[in-house]
C-alpha cells in the first residue's frame, strides 16, 4: 500500500491522464490538489475518448473515489456539466465516487471576465481564459467565495456582493462590466444544489484513506515548468504544480508520501507564450503536432512542439524529488531518421546541466543537443531497439529509472517495469 504523487515534468500535456488511468487499477483514491478547469486530461479506453477538466482521471474506474482538493479553484458550471456527462455514460453512479472540497475556492463569472479582458489586451501571456489566475487572486485577497458557501444561500449572496464590490472597478477599468449579483446568485445556488451530495471535507477523507493504508494517487495538473514559484515565470500557471504542492493543497503532511513519479513525452510541447528553447518551427515540429494531435484538450489551441529538454527535466526532477519517470508518445516520433535530446546549455562560457531559471539567461543560452537514431513504426507489445536505446539514454541522462514506456493512447500500449504501489 502506498501514497504516490504523479507530476508532469515539462510544460504540461505529457500524457499524465493515461498514466494515472493505468495506476488507478490499484488505487482507491485519485486526488487533484491544484488548478481548475484549465487542466484537461484525455483518456482513451476501449477505443473511446474521454476528456476530464476538473474530475481526476480515476473517474473511469469502478470503486475509485475521485477527490477535488482544497487547493483547487472550481468552476461550478464546468463541474456540474462534467458530472452530468460522466453520469450519462455510466460513471459517478454514487456520491461516494466523487468528493469536492468544501474549502476549495470558486471560479465565478467575474474571474472569467477579467481573464478574457486581460488576454484580449496587448501583452497577454496566453492563458486558457478559464479564470484561473483571477480566482487565485481573489483567494489571496480574502474576497474569494468557496464551495461550501454554495450550500448556504445567505452567506453565498453576501460573499458574491463583496466580491463584486471588490472587482467591479477593475473590470470596468479593463473595459468590461461586472456580472449581476442577482443573476450569479440564482444560477450558482442552483448549481450548488446539484453539487451538494458531493461536497465534503476532502482533506480528512484523504487523511483517513492514508491512515487505512489505502492506495492513494495524487494527480498533478499542468507540469512542473509551469509552477508559479519555480517555473518559467511569468509564463506559468497560478498554482503549485510541484509534488510539494500536493501536500499543501490537500493538507497532507509530507511524511505521508511514499513515492513521487514524473511523466514526460519523448519530445516536448507548451501552449501560450513563454520561452521554449528546443522549439521546432519547421517541418518536424508540424509533423509532431499533427501525429501527436497536439491541440489543447480544453481549448483546442495548437501546442508548440520541440525536442525533449533533458536539462529542464533535470530541474523538474530536483524541484519535485521525482524518483522515476514514465515516457509517453514514443509512437509520435516513429519514422524520424534522427531524434534529438537537449542535454544542457552553454551560457557565458559555462556549461549548465539544468535549464537556466532567469528568462534573460534562458534567452541567451544555447541548447546543447545530442542526436540519436530514430525508429520505425511501433506495434505489438514491445518497442524497437532504437526506441529502447532512446529510453535508456533518457534514464542515464536524468539519473533516474524509466518505470513506464508508452507508445499510444490505449491502456495496452504501455510497458510497465515496476508497480509504484508495491514500493514504499
Amino acid at each position: 500500500m502506498a501514497v504516490v504523487i504523479v507530476v508532469g515534468v515539462q510544460w504540461g500535456d505529457e500524457g499524465k491522464g493515461k498514466i494515472v488511468d493505468l495506476l488507478t487499477e490499484k488505487a482507491r483514491l485519485v486526488v487533484r490538489w491544484a488548478g481548475g478547469a484549465n487542466a484537461g486530461h484525455t483518456l482513451v479506453v476501449d477505443g473511446k475518448k474521454y476528456v476530464t477538466r476538473l474530475i481526476p482521471s480515476g473517474v473511469l474506474r469502478e470503486g475509485v473515489t475521485c477527490v477535488l482538493g482544497e487547493g483547487m479553484v472550481i468552476d461550478p458550471a464546468v463541474l456540474v456539466d462534467e458530472i452530468r456527462t460522466f453520469k450519462a455514460q455510466g460513471f459517478i453512479a454514487a456520491g461516494r465516487d466523487l468528493v469536492v472540497a468544501e474549502r476549495a475556492h470558486l471560479t465565478l463569472p467575474h474571474h472569467l471576465e477579467i481573464d478574457r479582458l486581460r488576454e484580449e489586451r496587448p501583452g497577454g501571456i496566453g492563458t486558457t481564459k478559464k479564470g484561473i489566475g483571477p480566482s487565485y487572486e481573489s483567494k489571496a485577497a480574502r474576497v474569494g467565495v468557496r464551495v461550501g458557501d454554495l450550500l448556504r444561500p445567505d452567506r453565498f449572496r453576501a460573499r458574491v456582493e463583496a466580491l463584486t464590490t471588490a472587482l467591479a472597478p477593475y473590470i470596468r477599468e479593463l473595459g468590461g462590466s461586472a456580472p449581476s449579483v442577482a443573476e450569479v446568485t440564482k444560477k450558482y445556488l442552483a448549481l450548488g444544489e446539484e453539487l451538494r451530495p458531493f461536497v465534503g471535507d476532502a482533506s480528512r477523507i484523504v487523511h483517513d484513506a492514508v491512515v487505512r493504508r489505502d492506495n492513494v494517487l495524487f494527480e498533478g495538473a499542468q507540469g512542473v515548468m509551469l509552477d508559479i514559484d519555480h517555473g518559467t515565470y511569468p509564463f506559468v500557471t497560478s498554482s503549485s504544480t510541484t509534488a510539494g504542492g500536493a501536500c499543501a493543497g490537500l493538507g497532507i503532511g509530507p511524511t505521508k508520501i511514499d513515492r513521487v513519479l514524473g511523466v514526460a513525452k519523448g519530445y516536448a510541447t507548451r501552449v501560450g507564450a513563454g520561452p521554449f528553447p528546443t522549439e521546432l518551427n519547421e517541418e518536424v515540429g508540424e509533423l509532431l503536432r499533427k501525429r501527436g494531435n497536439e491541440f489543447g484538450s480544453v481549448t483546442g489551441r495548437p501546442r508548440r512542439c520541440g525536442w525533449m529538454d533533458v536539462a529542464a527535466v533535470r530541474l523538474a526532477i530536483r524541484l519535485s524529488g521525482i524518483e522515476a519517470i514514465a515516457l509517453t508518445k514514443l509512437d509520435v516520433m516513429a519514422g524520424l531518421d534522427r531524434v534529438r535530446l537537449c542535454v544542457g546549455y552553454r551560457l557565458g562560457g559555462k556549461t549548465l546541466d539544468e535549464m537556466p531559471v532567469d528568462l534573460d539567461d534562458l534567452a541567451a543560452a544555447e541548447p546543447i543537443f545530442e542526436e540519436l537514431p530514430g525508429w520505425p513504426e511501433l506495434a505489438g507489445s514491445s518497442i524497437p531497439p532504437a526506441a529502447a536505446g532512446f529510453v535508456e539514454r533518457v534514464s542515464a541522462l536524468t539519473g533516474i529509472p524509466v518505470w513506464a514506456t508508452s507508445w499510444g493512447a490505449g491502456r495496452l500500449q504501455t510497458i510497465v517495469t515496476q508497480d509504484p504501489f508495491s514500493a514504499s
